[in-house]
């Protein structure tokens, strides 16, 4: 059996969908189902339980991170401990954790390997969950000597349908949230000029089914496009996918985050042959579509 946690969010929802139901018993929980903070909830999850993609987290935007960094820690430290003892505990084979690029130090416009996980501080505004996730990397790295199969994926910034398109969106739900309500002027936060790597949700979570599929021992998987694009990017070309040409302004007080992340997806393509397929424009295309039609 394959156990999804966070399968009402992004990733958790289009993988759960993906699995193929033929081939595999899958159960996805959301918070809907239960508690993941409470032990005996974990406990009664993972019994009979061949795979855990450990989806959930408690997350949210830049606005939220700076106000009070603190609401990320405790609720996702509980979560992942006791969910990953409770794997141990019912024999689960393999254990999937979706960790964050923001485990890394900041590079600039290098883009980050697997490898420099340690080699610097985390960026200041990402303190609290980037020390969260690196302490459930290392929880990850711990349990795996127990004989258990755990495997850290790090992805860049997913984006598509069944994303947050409201008050805790980032950046690009929230674009498109603008330029489809018609938003003039359409307002930036920063100068528009950070850039991040932006991947389609159907091409990570391929990745994802690519990973459960080939490793079978400890180790972490950058996992995005490869490609930066600038944040005036982004609002430009759903402008031109919409066909809006509204103003568009700056706010430079509003908060932001690390101006440049960049990925090295090169471990991923080499040794497992897998690379991300849909192009930046066709994804946004296809999220837009989508939000249009919920909404």
């Amino acid at each position: 059996m394959i156990l999804v946690t966070g399968a009402t969010g992004l990733i958790g929802s289009n993988l759960y969908k993906t699995l193929d139901k033929r081939i595999f018993d899958v159960k996805g929980i959301s918070t809907k189902d239960g508690d993941l903070t409470d032990e005996k909830f974990c406990n009664d999850i993972t019994k009979k339980v061949d795979v855990v993609f450990h989806c959930a987290a408690v997350t949210s935007g830049a606005k939220v991170m700076e106000d009070s960094p603190l609401s990320h820690i405790t609720p996702n430290v509980v979560m992942n401990a006791r969910l990953i003892e409770a794997c141990r505990r019912n024999g689960v084979k393999k254990f999937i954790f979706m960790s964050s690029s923001v485990v890394y130090p900041y590079t600039g416009a290098k883009p980050n390997n697997e490898e420099e996980f340690t080699y610097g501080d985390i960026y200041e505004k990402y303190e609290s969950v980037g020390w969260m996730k690196r302490y459930t990397e290392k929880l990850c790295e711990t349990y795996s000597k127990f004989g258990m199969e755990c495997i850290v994926i790090r992805p860049s910034n997913i984006y598509g349908p069944g994303d947050k398109f409201d008050e805790r969106a980032h950046v690009l739900p929230a674009t498109i949230m603008k330029v489809v309500n018609g938003d003039n002027p359409l307002v930036v936060w920063g100068n528009g000029e950070d850039v991040r790597d932006f991947i389609y949700v159907d091409d990570f979570v391929d990745a994802c089914k690519t990973i459960m599929e080939k490793v079978d021992e400890y180790s972490i998987w950058n996992v995005g496009s490869g490609v930066g694009t600038q944040v005036i990017d982004i609002v430009k070309l759903c402008q031109e996918l919409e066909n809006s040409n509204n103003e568009i302004s700056y706010n430079r007080w509003a908060p932001t985050m690390i101006p440049i992340r960049l990925l090295d997806v090169s471990k991923i393509k080499n040794e497992l042959g897998w690379e991300a397929k849909t192009s930046l424009r066709d994804g946004l295309e296809k999220t837009i579509r989508w939000y249009k039609n919920v909404n």
